[in-house]
This record gives C-alpha cells, structure tokens and sequence, in this order.
C-alpha cells in the first residue's frame, strides 16, 4: 500500500499540501482583507504605474530604435508631458483668477437675488398659516357652541394670536445652512485632493523610473508564478501588452476628439484663449469615462459665471451637445471599435473601483475591463469552451432573446 501511494506522488510530481499551508493562506487572505483599506491606495499607484509603463512602452520601443536606450526616450516622453501640464496650468491661471474676482465681486448681487423670492414666500406662508389658524380657531369655537360649551367657545374666541415669525426664515436658514455646510466639508475636499495629489506624484515618479527600466518589474511578477504555468503566463502578458495600447490610443484619440469639440463651442462664446485652455481642460479630463466631461464643465461655468448674462446657459447647452456626441458618436467608434468594450461592463468596473480604491479608482476601470477579457480567454475559455466561438455565443445569445437573424444587429 506504501508502495502505491509513494509510486502515485511520484508520477504526479506534486506533495500534497499540508494542513498547516491552508492555515496559513487563510490567514494572510484575512489579514489582506483587513488591511485592504490601509493597502488600497498603494495597490491603486502601483496598478497605474503598470498599466501606464506598458500602454507607453511602444512608444518608448519605437524612440529607442534610432537611440538605442530607454533613458533618453523616457525623458523626452516625461518632459513633454511636464510642459504639456505646466503651459497648460500657466495659460489657465490668468483667465481664471479673472472670472473667481469678477464672480466675488458679483456675489453680494446673486444672494440679494437669491433672498428675495425666499423673504416672499416666507411672508405668503406666514400669512397662510396665520389664516389657517383663523379657521381652525372658528371651527373649534363653532363645535364647542354646537355641543353648549359656551366657555369653552369663548375662551378659544379670544386665544392669544400666533407669534410673530422669527427673523430667520425656514427657507432662508436652510439655504444659509447648506452654504455652512459646504464650507464646513471645505477641509474634507481639501484633504482628499491632497490626498489624490500625493498618489498622482507617486505614479509619476513610478512611471518614469518603470520607463527607463522596466525588466526588473516584469521579471519579479514571473517569479512569482510557477514555472509550469510561465508559458501561459508569458502568452497572457503579451495579449496585455497589446490591449493596452490600444486602450491607450483609443483614449487618446477621445481626448482629441472632445477636445476639439470643447474648444469649437467654447471659441463662438467665450473667445479664442478661453476655448484653447477649456478644450486642453476637457482633453485631459475625457480620460475619465462618463465623468470627465460633467467635471471638466465645472471651470467653464466658473468663467461664464464671471461675464454674466446667458453666457452660462449658453456653456452649459455647449456641453450638454458635447456629451450627447461623445456618447453617440465617439464612444461608439472610437472606444468600442478600438477596445471592444461594452458600457455596462465598463459601468460596474467603475463601480468596484470606486469602492475598493476611491475617486480615482475611475482611472483604471476600461483597462482592467480588458485585462479581465484576457485572462478570461485564456484561463476559463480555453479550458472550458475551446470549441465555442464568438459567432457560436452571439447565436445563443440570439436565440435566448428570441430574437431573428435579420434583428440582432
């Protein structure tokens, strides 16, 4: 029987695992998940240096051919980049402190705005309730004369009249109050921005280092997995290094695109400075999905606010017509063709990413969409579905919604 059992594990090549290695994966399993909220952020710059050094490798391939490193490469990807964002901040710090003294200075006109149909319906509510009290009073008074308390009805006769309202309307305080608030969550908004700022100048320090050297990352992630699974791996990581990419491009090419768009509508309202810095803006903020563009909308208004009039309703029907074409039109040919991605599964992954890394956890949603895609392919489908196509799953798909040929378009 000893013979049996020795000849099984040496055919098989693996021990069995002791009881004592379960114990131990489940309490670093547990250990993880009750320091996830510690490790999240870390974890979230380390996942953004990686996706961003492998989606901008081949643009660092195709420099270092004529230069034959990766350091000189590196650097003028990097240096371009810093003086995109600091030309960039330059020419939008000028109009903007502008437009933030123009509306501090037309503040005290707005509220006065603002107060005044609140003091009205203050007053019509308060007449209002005085008059109900009235009937309710002479109401009372009539069912106590009806059942023979003459007392009873004379002394609600001559009940004390309603106090006057106090000086601080209910609406009024309302208002004043969520201003407070606002004010008050000032320290939160502000710690979380620092907060953001810190994790972006990590990522940036990591990329540029993983750029001019990216072996000895990609080497440690290999020697973690076993060396049976390595060719699989090495398959998977080279489907990734071509996903990427083209996550990248097709992001880049939305960016132009609303950029563009952005800078059109902006230049027939505000003038040509305003339109260039607002498009760089809305560029630059489209590599957020969905939110980007409500977000980047936000410096406009602060300038349209700042010259008044229907130049504010005028923005904002500018990018209600740009997100209407982002989600109709570039979406659907430049991010679906490129990435072949749906908008649902793009919904929820900004969803858990949100909620296991926070705001910027949006960053990362599209490109681990299509990582999961990869691994998908290569890990489950081969292994359970080799002989299915994606021909063979749209059919059944078809067939489940009962759908005929000529519909499912």
């Amino acid at each position: 029987m000893e013979s049996i059992n020795r000849k099984s594990v040496g055919t098989s090549g693996e021990k069995p695992r002791s009881i004592a290695f379960y114990v131990f994966l489940g309490a670093a399993l547990f250990a993880f998940i009750q320091s996830f909220s510690l490790l999240s952020h870390i974890l979230l710059s380390f996942l953004l240096v990686i996706l961003i050094s492998v989606s901008v490798n081949p643009l660092i391939s195709w420099i270092r051919s004529p230069t034959g490193g990766r350091k000189l490469p590196a650097g003028l990807v990097v240096g371009g980049f810093v003086l995109f964002l600091v030309l960039t901040g330059w020419a939008f710090f000028g109009p903007m402190k502008d437009s933030v003294t123009n509306l501090t200075e037309q503040l005290p006109e707005y509220w006065e705005r603002v107060q005044k149909p609140l003091i009205k319906l203050e007053q019509q509510s308060a007449h209002t309730e005085e008059k109900l009290q009235d009937e309710v009073r002479t109401e009372r008074a009539q069912t106590e004369m009806s059942e023979g308390n003459t007392e009873n009805s004379q002394q609600i006769t001559e009940s004390t009249k309603p106090a006057p309202p106090e000086e601080d309307g209910s609406l009024r305080s309302d208002v004043t109050g969520m201003f407070q608030g606002a004010l008050g969550g000032f320290t939160a908004v502000a710690f979380n921005g620092v907060h953001m700022l810190v994790v972006m100048v990590t990522v940036f320090f990591g990329v540029t280092f993983t750029l001019m050297n990216p072996r000895p990352i990609i080497g440690a992630m290999f020697s973690l997995i076993p060396e049976r699974h390595h060719d699989q791996s090495m398959l998977i990581m080279q489907r990734i290094g071509k996903v990427l990419p083209s996550w990248a491009l097709a992001t880049l090419v939305g960016m132009v695109s609303i950029g563009l768009l952005v800078f059109l509508f902006m230049w027939l309202i505000l003038g040509f400075m305003d339109a260039l810095i607002l498009g760089l803006i809305a560029g630059v903020m489209a590599a957020i999905p969905f939110l980007g563009p409500i977000l980047s909308a936000v410096p406009a208004l602060l300038l349209s606010l700042g010259q008044g009039g229907m130049t504010p309703l005028y923005v904002l029907l500018a990018y209600l017509a740009v997100e209407a074409l982002e989600g109709n039109v570039i979406q659907p040919f430049v991010m679906a063709r490129g990435m072949r991605l749906h908008p649902l599964a793009v919904i929820f992954s900004m969803l858990l990413c949100v909620a296991a890394f926070g705001v910027l956890g949006v960053l990362v949603a599209s490109p681990l969409v299509a990582i999961v895609n990869v691994l998908h392919d290569e890990l489950f489908r081969k292994r359970f579905l080799p002989g299915v196509t994606d021909a063979d799953l749209d059919n059944m798909a078809r067939m489940a919604l009962r759908e005929k040929l000529q519909d499912s378009k």
